[in-house]
């Protein structure tokens, strides 16, 4: 026996090591009582392994098992032995092995589990409550280990390229952003406050006067806004400076950093060069600045088809400078009226009128509330435009050409959902470049910075789309240029 609490983890046991005496320490994850043998789920950040305890040839460690509770904290002294062919477990690293335990100590027992951790419906409400139990779920452990990984990544990959890992203050002066300052008050200057970085900006750019040339930093943010889905007070963004270089050294750098961490952290070879698409072209095919380039659902303009069309909002829209464009969906004829009218509604929740549609039939026909007002010829001529056939759908939309673009935009990705056009494991890269830096305000008639900004109607309760290129749950880069990848 051993005086130590551990000599490896429970997650680096494989059959090579098969005859060894170990000693592992961690959480009961499992316990399972067959009427003789005991058997225990020891588990420990690197993993879980199954011990196995008989009472015939360790009855004190055998009373010890029998009595734990799942999530005490438990120590095992014992050796490893390969399973039974009969009873490998594929699904676990460690599942051709097994501890036959002689010794197992209760570190520290635990009470009854508030909830179950391998229950995926548990209430968010009572797993806040106890955050301790939280991050032991497997789905919470996989995500940490997976934000570590990528932030090993980004290290290794900018450090073998010259860059430097500096700090910036978290105490600062307000200077205007695109948010609401975070503010903590100086107590020995009464009335004074500073303020949280909304991002190291300023700081960072600083380095770059004072000559470090490349740098970056793995830095805490803080925004005083409503929280959203993809919008928290407090976030962690990449920031990187490089001096002394070109647009497309960056746009390599970035790209690079991208496939590196894909490759160590999921064992995917991203294709690189990654496909350039500029701005312009990204907002008439895909309706958004990040397009989802995993399924089709392309974008068409159908303005110059049925501008003069008898449909009285197409042909508004056309001659007021406006845009008419289509989407064709696969399979969509079979959408119910509940589900069109609810895909009406969610184009209105996205700025848009109201969306039309035409149902292609398998015999020919079509089923639209507006087929009345269009001919035959610029019916043929929108299916030959979006490549529509028999069975398919396609929604059109006619205002300005950004509504139409944000309506359509939002429509492929829930489309694609909805017909399952999405495989698992695709993935997708791009850059969108060519970004504009100014756009024409036509209500004040003179030009104004471009935010590349989506923003949605009222009333307030309406969704509201995301604000591109920050604090992004998926990989973007910054205000000029954006980097899309697709999870």
């Amino acid at each position: 026996m051993t005086d130590r609490y551990r000599t490896v983890g429970c997650g680096e046991l494989t059959a090579e090591r098969a005859g060894e005496r170990v000693v592992v320490a961690g959480f009961a994850a499992r316990h399972r009582d067959h009427g003789g043998l005991v058997f225990v789920d020891v588990r420990d950040r690197s993993g879980i392994v199954q011990v196995v305890v008989d009472p015939s040839s360790a009855p004190e460690a055998a009373e010890a098992a029998q009595a734990t509770r799942v999530e005490s904290v438990i120590r095992v002294d014992g050796q490893l032995v390969r399973r039974a062919p009969e009873t490998v477990n594929p699904r676990l690293a460690t599942g051709e092995v097994e501890i036959r335990a002689d010794r197992l100590d209760v570190l520290s027992p635990a009470d009854p589990l508030p909830f179950q951790l391998d229950d995926a419906n548990v209430d968010e409400t009572l797993r806040i409550h106890h955050r301790a139990l939280d991050p032991r779920r497997d789905e919470m452990t996989n995500r940490l280990r997976t934000r570590f990984e990528i932030t090993r990544a980004m290290r290794r990959y900018l450090e073998d390229r010259g860059f430097w890992d500096l700090e910036t203050p978290v105490l600062g002066k307000s200077t205007p952003e695109g948010a609401r300052d975070f503010l903590v008050p100086a107590r020995l200057a009464a009335g004074s406050f500073y303020a949280l970085p909304q991002s190291p900006q300023l700081y960072k750019q600083l380095y770059m006067l004072a000559g470090f040339e490349r740098y970056y930093q793995i830095a805490r943010c803080f925004r005083d806004e409503a929280q959203r889905a993809d919008r928290q007070l407090e976030f962690t963004q990449l920031d990187i400076e490089m001096a002394f270089v070109t647009e497309a050294e960056v746009l390599e750098l970035v790209e690079g950093l991208f496939a590196s961490i894909w490759r160590e952290v999921a064992g995917v070879e991203v294709p690189l060069p990654m496909r350039r698409v500029p701005y312009a072209e990204a907002m008439l095919r895909y309706g958004s600045d990040r397009p989802d380039l995993r399924f089709g659902l392309e974008i068409a303009d159908v303005t110059e088809l049925v501008g003069g069309s008898g449909f009285g909002v197409f042909s508004s829209a056309a001659s007021s400078g406006g845009a008419v464009r289509a989407l064709a969906c696969p399979g969509a004829a079979v959408l119910t009226r509940r589900e069109l009218d609810e895909l009406t509604e969610f184009a209105r929740e996205w700025g848009g009128k109201g969306l039309a549609y035409l149902l292609l039939e398998q015999g020919g026909g079509v089923r639209s509330p507006i087929a009345k007002f269009l001919s035959e010829d610029e019916i043929g001529a929108i299916r030959a435009a979006t490549g529509a056939g028999a069975g398919d759908a396609v929604f059109l939309a006619a205002d300005s050409a950004d509504v139409v673009a944000r309506v359509l935009g939002a429509l492929r990705p829930r489309l694609a959902r909805r017909f399952e056009l999405i495989a698992d494991d695709a993935w997708a890269f791009c850059l969108v470049v060519d970004f504009p830096a100014f756009h024409w305000n036509g209500d004040e008639e003179r030009w104004e910075a471009e935010h590349h900004m989506f923003t949605a109607p009222k009333p307030e309760h309406a969704r509201r789309p995301r604000r591109d290129g920050w604090n992004c749950a998926k990989p973007c880069s910054g205000p000029m240029w954006w980097i899309q990848s697709v999870t």
